[in-house]
């Protein structure tokens, strides 16, 4: 009886996707016929059989392996026989012997989890020794961590009791603040936000046609009931730069590794409250014009500071927006991505700065901006690619002027 690895295939990869067995199991295959499929990161390899003889599977299709893991056995004995160094279920449709079924790595309490989830586990303080795994042979998945994500504090061994300390040594000098619920979920936010490998991308546009136009219509808008920005505007060339960069707006679902991308535009906006940031959002923010969307912002905005903003106007945002120049500092800045997104836009005030026209220095408008992006999504010839066409719109007259 011979034993079928995941082996390793160079290139440094370490773990694999089982996408597809080409035989059944109890089949009888020939020495070199290959028996399954495996996507890496790098390509989708083909696993052969190292000797003649009937197969049996251990390893579901659509599960991850690891190198080293055991997917299947080939020879005499193979279908009866369950090797304990096996680390996989047993094929779908065909249950496995009750008394060897076990793998080897729950008999030597081995937690079967991705580097993704190890650093997901930790990152939200959860102890994967009290993680009941939901997926094969006990393998613990991100869906797992989620369930409890709210309910297990980190773990006394990884963070220092250092608060302790600051007590003992300076006593009423040391003042213990209770976190907000906004607080809570801030943070919960931020931690999950952060198991993103992010990249930036910086840039500056020409505002000058942006601050004339808002200079001009903000008299106009006044009349009629509402307060002119170059938010609603930066909005809208964000949305068509979206829509040219289609994969910005979107999320990744990590267990099937698959790319959601989202036909909708509904635009989330970073707002600091009395206890704390919020996001609220902008729904379809492709069909509304500039008026619409300046007095929606408006009004998100007076929830949000009388605390009367409701949770459905802060959810189900596609791309976020984080206005820091309304702020009045920073000069470009790396905002977080608002987790599951893959990109947020960070706008700066817009300031006079002096460039080069024609050959002479002058005084121009300058719009300084970050794109904090997912690395695993979008590269970074893409994160050009969709500042480059934001620069296009905003500094576009015709663009905003039809707006």
């Amino acid at each position: 009886m011979k034993e079928i690895k995941f082996v390793d295939v160079g290139e440094g990869i370490t773990e694999g996707h089982l996408q597809k067995w080409l035989v059944k199991d109890g089949d009888d295959v020939k020495e070199d016929q290959a028996v399954v499929q495996i996507e890496t990161d790098k390509a989708v390899v083909n696993i052969p059989s190292p000797v003649s003889g009937k197969i049996k599977i251990f390893a579901k299709e659509d599960t991850e392996v690891k190198v080293g893991d055991l997917i299947a056995t080939v020879g005499e004995g193979a279908v009866d026989a369950v090797p304990a160094s096996a680390k996989t279920a047993p094929a779908e449709g065909r249950a496995a012997p009750q008394a060897k079924s076990m793998p080897a790595a729950a008999a030597n309490n081995e937690i079967l989890a991705t580097p993704y989830v190890r650093k997901l586990a930790r990152d939200l303080g959860i102890d994967l020794n009290s993680v009941h795994g939901t997926g094969p042979a006990g393998r613990v998945l991100e869906n797992d961590l989620k369930g409890i994500a709210n309910k297990v504090a980190a773990p006394q061994k990884l963070i220092p009791r250092f608060s302790e300390v600051l007590e003992e040594q300076h006593g009423e000098e040391v003042e213990r603040v209770p976190m907000s619920q906004t607080r809570k979920t801030i943070a919960k936010n931020m931690e999950l936000s952060w198991t993103i490998p992010r990249a930036a991308s910086m840039d500056i546009a020409d505002a000058g046609h942006l601050y004339e136009i808002v200079k001009r219509e903000k008299p106009n808008a006044e009349k009629v009931g509402f307060k002119l920005t170059f938010l609603p505007f930066i909005i809208k060339a964000a949305v068509q730069s979206l829509k040219e960069n289609p994969r910005f707006n979107a999320s990744y679902d990590h267990e099937k590794q698959e790319i959601i991308v989202k036909k909708y535009y509904n635009i989330g906006l970073a707002a600091e409250s009395p206890d704390g940031l919020k996001v609220v959002v902008v729904k379809n923010a492709d069909k509304k014009g500039i008026a619409a969307i300046a007095k929606e912002i408006m009004e998100l905005h007076k929830k949000v500071l009388d605390n009367s903003i409701s949770i459905e106007e802060m959810r189900d945002s596609t791309f976020t927006i984080t206005n820091i120049g309304s702020l009045g500092g920073g000069f470009l800045s790396v905002p977080m991505i608002n987790y599951p997104e893959v990109g947020i836009l960070g706008v700066h005030m817009i300031k006079d700065v002096p460039v080069v026209e024609d050959g002479k220095i002058v005084i121009g408008k300058q719009l300084p901006f970050s794109l904090v992006f997912d690395h695993r999504v979008v590269d970074g010839a893409e994160a050009v690619l969709f500042g480059n066409a934001f620069k296009r719109y905003i500094e576009d007259p015709e663009f905003l002027e039809m707006l």
